[in-house]
């Protein structure tokens, strides 16, 4: 299979139904799939709104599968409309794993998705892996280092700490990380020096002990969804609609008394917005609106993910 899929209309959209609901596309040409091995596991990352979960349920319906979320929000039983899991209808015809699995108030990591997709990949039917999560990805074609969780209190100490010191550490204790880290990313540099002060082990050491991954990009079939930028937009703003017809706002409210505890919950794109609204410090409108804006700078974060992987992934064009 080329990496590069030369014409767009590999993933061509054989009916124009994009509706005010603003689902996913409604059906694919599949030729692109039709000469995958039936046993050989399919990856499908893409962008919020993009399609990929649509993509996913056509490919199951038509070539078998099991459909696995690689989404790191999708996973909490709160939020089903607010980070568009697939609804209960997509999730009777074939199945779905590791959606709405995690509850509310708990937190998950790319470690706990690792061990919680190990079994599934041994058994059932061939695994269909869709979502929009980098992390979850990488660390499942490249291997994760199981690095130990960072203690609070040495995240405070970091936090007080100026850049440059931070960069000045990093040098003398980790001069691997440091000759290649993007040395102006506070975040990056920041979780290096934690690593190093918590563990007493570089980064780069974690590193290099690395297992091997569950999937090599070279035993799968991996597909990435690169959608126009304006027609993405626009799909974004209508779902987001849609999400609050359809009780998305009910879903920040049931929220909202344990807001101040919710954990990786609490960062679903658009949450934080309605619960501003339903605490009374904005209105509806200005939080749908900045609910959207949010999701769109997401969205590009995604997108500029997606352009970094080239090595192994095929690009399916959206839309025709």
């Amino acid at each position: 299979m080329p990496k590069h899929a030369q014409a767009k209309p590999d993933i061509a959209r054989r009916a124009a139904k994009d509706q005010e609901k603003g689902t996913a596309l409604d059906a694919f040409n599949l030729e692109f799939a039709k000469d995958i091995a039936p046993d050989r596991p399919i990856l499908i990352a893409g962008a919020t709104a993009s399609g990929k979960s649509a993509l996913a349920l056509a490919l199951a319906d038509s070539w078998g599968g099991q459909i696995i979320n690689a989404d790191a929000l999708q996973v909490y039983d709160g939020w089903r409309l607010l980070t568009a899991r697939p609804s209960a209808a997509d999730e009777d015809r074939c199945p779905h794993h590791l959606y709405g699995h995690v509850p509310f108030l708990g937190d998950y990591s790319v470690g706990a998705w690792l061990r919680d997709l190990a079994p599934l990949l041994r058994t059932g039917p061939r695994p269909i892996i869709v979502g929009g999560t980098g992390l979850y990805f990488r660390a499942l074609t490249e291997g994760l280092a199981e690095i130990p969780p960072v203690p609070k209190a040495v995240r405070i100490v970091a936090d007080g700490q100026s850049h440059a010191a931070l960069l000045a550490d990093l040098e003398q204790s980790d001069p691997v990380i440091y000759s290649k880290i993007d040395r102006q990313n506070r975040a990056r540099v920041q979780r290096a020096w934690e690593v190093w002060r918590a563990t007493g082990k570089p980064l780069s050491q974690w590193q290099a002990e690395t297992p091997a991954p569950l999937l090599p990009l070279d035993q799968v079939a991996a597909f990435k969804l690169m959608a126009d930028r304006d027609w993405l937009n626009d799909r974004i703003a209508r779902r987001f609609h849609t999400m609050i017809k359809e009780g998305a706002l009910d879903e920040a409210r049931a929220a909202l008394p344990h807001w101040d505890q919710l954990q990786g919950a609490a960062k679903a794109i658009g949450a934080p917005e309605l619960i501003a609204h339903l605490r009374g410090d904005i209105s509806l409108e200005t939080a749908i609106e900045a609910a959207i804006i949010a999701s769109r700078q997401y969205a590009k974060r995604q997108r500029t993910w997606l352009r970094a992987q080239s090595t192994g992934w095929t690009d399916l064009y959206i839309p025709v």
